[in-house]
């Protein structure tokens, strides 16, 4: 099994290689080792028509917006600095993921991708995930296009198309993202997702249901508030289960027992029914998380017709500030000393609470906070 799933990983690898010399060219897999960044990678050129990015040219058109500052920020990955906050919650994460979902074999059910290149296609960012071409998260104002063919992703779901497509039905992918906003104290133009799916076969959503194997995933039917046109209630229910159980147990391990959580139903145009999870942290209710029954277009789309999955995305800045007490979503992008040996511990899971003795200062962000 061992075996097995290292030929798995190597397909995939593979796989992902050959998408880079065709229609997917921007997706550079680097989840197996990576150069570290240099300034010429991250520096836009002197001519301005060409932004050279982690090794590659890209030509800009009416529809590039990069800025020096956002491409210097382009292969910092501060979710893979070891002991960084950031670092220590995507661990958290990983840990728990790997411990608690094993397969046969007793290895780990989801592998984890947090090296993935941040240049996609618009594509793999909108169009695999079911956006409308008229949507407004596409607006040039709202993204960092390098042209009118690539950009920097704005989310970590542009990646979930490739990786079904490649064969793997549970994954975490971890990675830096770019939206254009306000900077703040609780905003900032580039942060960090972590994703997760898992697809389910019949046997493995029905395996212990009684009467189970008369029961199907799939049907013709109408859609509603609860479920997609082609599938089943029981199917929907189930994968609904499954998906909050999965997330309860994720936020319990990271906050502790007893903590309260509500789900909230919203929209996303690649899971339906969809929710967001809110936690009752020291009385007051915070966001943590979005997730949802992937639709199934998409997974058709990718080659899993057979099967049906869910899918969630939460910030790491947003789960870092709450557990460390980080008043700043900006301090993430320190380099002060007196920030980053806060988080020099032993155990990843030892508790940590920020200590702001004296006021620090970001001398890039040309901020203090005190």
């Amino acid at each position: 099994m061992v075996c097995s799933a290292l030929r798995r990983v190597i397909c995939v690898y593979i796989g992902l290689a050959r998408k880079a010399s065709h229609a997917y060219r921007s997706y550079q897999h680097q989840a197996w080792g990576s150069s570290k960044p240099t300034a010429a990678c991250a520096a836009q050129a002197a001519s301005g028509s060409v932004v050279e990015l982690l090794g590659k040219s890209y030509l800009q058109d009416d529809h590039s917006n990069l800025s020096r500052k956002v491409l210097s920020r382009v292969g910092k990955n501060l979710h893979n600095q070891q002991h960084h906050p950031l670092w220590l919650i995507k661990e958290r994460v990983k840990e728990h993921f790997y411990k608690q979902y094993v397969g046969r074999s007793r290895t780990p059910l989801f592998s984890v991708y947090d090296n993935l290149s941040p240049v996609v296609t618009t594509w793999q960012n909108f169009d695999s995930l079911l956006i409308p071409a008229d949507h407004p998260s596409r607006k040039k104002g709202d993204n960092y296009y390098l042209n009118q063919t690539y950009m920097l992703r704005a989310h970590t779901s542009a990646h979930q198309w490739d990786l079904l497509h490649a064969g793997l039905d549970a994954f975490l992918v971890v990675g830096d993202v770019y939206r254009r906003d306000q900077i703040d104290s609780q905003h900032y133009p580039v942060f960090h997702q972590l994703e997760g799916v898992r697809l389910f076969s019949k046997h493995e959503l029905f395996a212990g249901i009684k009467d189970g194997e008369s029961l199907q995933l799939f049907e013709q039917s109408t859609r509603s508030g609860h479920k997609q046109e082609t599938h089943t209630m029981e199917a929907t229910k189930l994968v609904e289960f499954d998906l909050k159980q999965t997330l309860t147990r994720l936020v319990t391990h990271l906050f502790g027992d007893g903590l309260e959580i509500r789900w909230v139903d919203c929209y996303f145009p690649f899971t339906h029914p969809s929710f967001e999870m809110e936690i009752n942290y020291h009385g007051e209710w915070l966001e943590v998380l979005g997730c949802g029954v992937m639709e199934q277009q998409l997974v058709n789309s990718a080659g899993a017709q057979d099967r049906i999955g869910w899918a969630f995305g939460l910030g790491l800045e947003r789960l870092a500030m709450i557990l460390y007490d980080i008043p700043d979503i900006r301090l993430f992008w320190s380099e002060d000393e007196r920030f980053l040996k806060q988080f020099r511990v032993s155990d990843i899971n030892q508790k940590v609470k920020f200590q702001m003795n004296s006021p620090l200062c970001h001398q890039t962000e040309k901020f203090c906070t005190s």
